[in-house]
């Protein structure tokens, strides 16, 4: 397959300017067009990549009116291919701007069915289409992509490998609890249980959202909070008499750090951006708070969003690449997954077994069809204590009671684990039982986060033998991650398009074996997990 953009034959190149058309040549024998569709916004929506393809056909030469963020191209004979990406909101979050197009397709006239026409449309102001090229089919498109958004990240100790955070707002007490003492048991529980980062959630700060379990009778704002006090995001010095000082101290005593949740001000376009920005310096300079949780954001207007990329390039350079930012993704008007993507994870699911709808499978789908195309280091997926509220799951065969607390850990292993509970609540079996896969996930995920990661298996349905590899550079050695849903069978074969000589077993409850370029399992456990380790010779 050859491609012709704009003259520039490099692998990857960015292109656009702003207000002007991309026109992109594309030549080859009997290629397909894969739209991908991704779906943010998770509090409404659960089900996050769908895929439409086209066998490019003269017929089209009336034409493909497409939107979207990502669009590939390949040869099918050659499965050589190029993939488009729009650095921008999804399609919903920028309705604000006219246009009904992304990317327009028309074959070329006379040009023998191999020909057409792509028209990137825009890029507008703050956006901009990158090209990836690649060879050997989808393999190498997500290694191409993973790669590029690898290469976005700043080169920080914090962000070279995921964390494993712990985050109280999972268990539905909201900001009940948060005080000096309760933190003070999450500190030591969390110690336990093997957590990176004890993350406060919203409720440390003075100021009161109307999210807070005190709104009701003290009023709470989710929007102008400098406007509703100038020490909003001090800590609160009731909760905290003492200050942070000691629980930082105490966290960093057990090996472990203390994060905050902070919602950036996006009243009147996010004028307090600067505020914004110098706020969460403070926080990182005078309590070593290198992770946080970004919050209640609204991007409606272009200026919004400049405004927002000015804050988060503040925190950047001023932290010298040092904090950390998860960016919620789980409502509103936010910049999606290719918008803004160097300041860290995206947080995208917001599951609670108290409203009965939280179930491991889909949490597990989520980050396997996201990893199609999301590099899996940016994104943080969340798993419960599901000790609580057993009855609402009455009769359901698939209620997250049936999985061991150490098999929903291994399914966000692969992403940025989030411990999405308080950690004081769980039972010692709960916290025994994550600890001792966590040793083990802590021993080698310099090694497992360096490889190139892909998803294995079927799609997650509840029912489905699935899992990860993730495959060491110079393909010497490599990791997998399988699960026994609650498949039909007790073995499967997992076809790796790899040779390896050798497997190890490094947690869970089963066996693997190399035959040729797959390794078969055996584990008769319905919801269970193996994690492995390959080389070669």
């Amino acid at each position: 397959m050859t491609t012709g953009v704009e003259g520039d034959s490099d692998t990857k190149s960015q292109i656009g300017t702003k207000g002007e058309g991309i026109v992109v040549r594309v030549k080859g024998e009997h290629q397909v067009l894969t739209q991908v569709d991704l779906l943010d916004d998770t509090d409404r929506f659960n089900q996050l990549v769908f895929e439409k393809e086209w066998l490019l056909h003269p017929k089209d030469a009336e034409g493909l009116v497409l939107k979207g963020n990502l669009f590939v191209v390949e040869e099918t004979h050659s499965q050589k291919g190029v993939v488009f990406v729009k650095r921008a909101p999804l399609p919903h979050a920028r309705d604000y701007l006219v246009g009904e197009a992304d990317m327009t397709v028309k074959a070329l006239p006379g040009s023998e069915g191999y020909e057409f026409m792509l028209h990137l449309t825009g890029p507008e102001e703050l956006e901009s289409w990158e090209v990836l090229r690649y060879e050997n089919g989808e393999h190498g498109r997500r290694s191409a992509l993973h790669t590029w958004q690898q290469s976005l990240r700043p080169s920080s100790v914090e962000h070279l490998e995921p964390r494993f955070i712990s985050n109280t707002w999972g268990d539905r007490n909201r900001d009940a609890c948060i005080n000096h003492d309760f933190i003070l048991k999450e500190i030591e529980s969390g110690a336990r249980l093997g957590v990176d980062v004890i993350q406060i959630d919203d409720g440390w700060q003075k100021g009161r959202t109307a999210n807070s379990s005190e709104a009701k009778e003290k009023g709470g704002v989710w929007i102008g909070f400098w406007a509703a006090d100038p020490d909003f995001w001090v800590p609160d010095p009731v909760r905290f008499p003492k200050g942070l000082e000691p629980l930082v101290k105490k966290a960093e005593e057990k090996g472990m750090q203390i994060g905050l949740w902070y919602a950036p001000d996006s009243h009147e376009e996010f004028s307090n951006w600067k505020r914004d920005a110098d706020q969460i310096i403070k926080l990182h300079n005078r309590y070593r708070v290198s992770h946080f949780k970004l919050d209640s954001i609204l991007t409606e207007t272009i200026l919004a969003r400049k405004n927002l990329r000015s804050m988060m390039e503040a925190i950047g350079r001023e932290s010298r690449g040092r904090v950390v930012c998860d960016l919620d993704i789980t409502a509103g008007v936010r910049p999606g997954y290719f918008a803004e993507m160097t300041l860290g994870p995206l947080f995208l699911e917001n599951r609670y077994t108290d409203w009965h709808n939280y179930w491991p499978h889909f949490t597990l789908r989520n980050l396997w069809q996201l990893s199609q195309y999301v590099d899996p280091r940016r994104l943080r997926m969340e798993f419960l204590n599901n000790t609580r509220n057993i009855e609402k799951y009455k009769g359901d065969h698939l209620a997250p009671k049936y999985y061991s607390p150490a098999t929903l850990f291994a399914i966000t292993m692969f992403s940025n684990p989030l411990g999405w509970f308080e950690c004081s609540g769980l039972t010692d079996s709960f916290i025994e039982d994550v600890a001792r896969i966590v040793r083990v996930w802590k021993e080698h995920r310099s090694e497992l986060f360096g490889g190139t990661i892909r998803p294995v298996g079927l799609a997650p349905n509840g029912h489905h033998w699935t899992g990860f590899l993730s495959l060491g550079k110079g393909g010497g050695t490599g990791y997998l991650l399988v699960f026994n849903e609650k498949a039909s069978a007790p073995s499967y074969e997992f076809d790796l398009s790899e040779t390896f000589d050798s497997v190890e077993v490094l947690s869970g409850e089963g066996a693997g074996r190399v035959s040729g370029n797959s390794v078969v399992v055996e584990l008769d456990q319905s919801f269970g997990y193996l994690f492995m380790r390959l080389s070669k010779s």
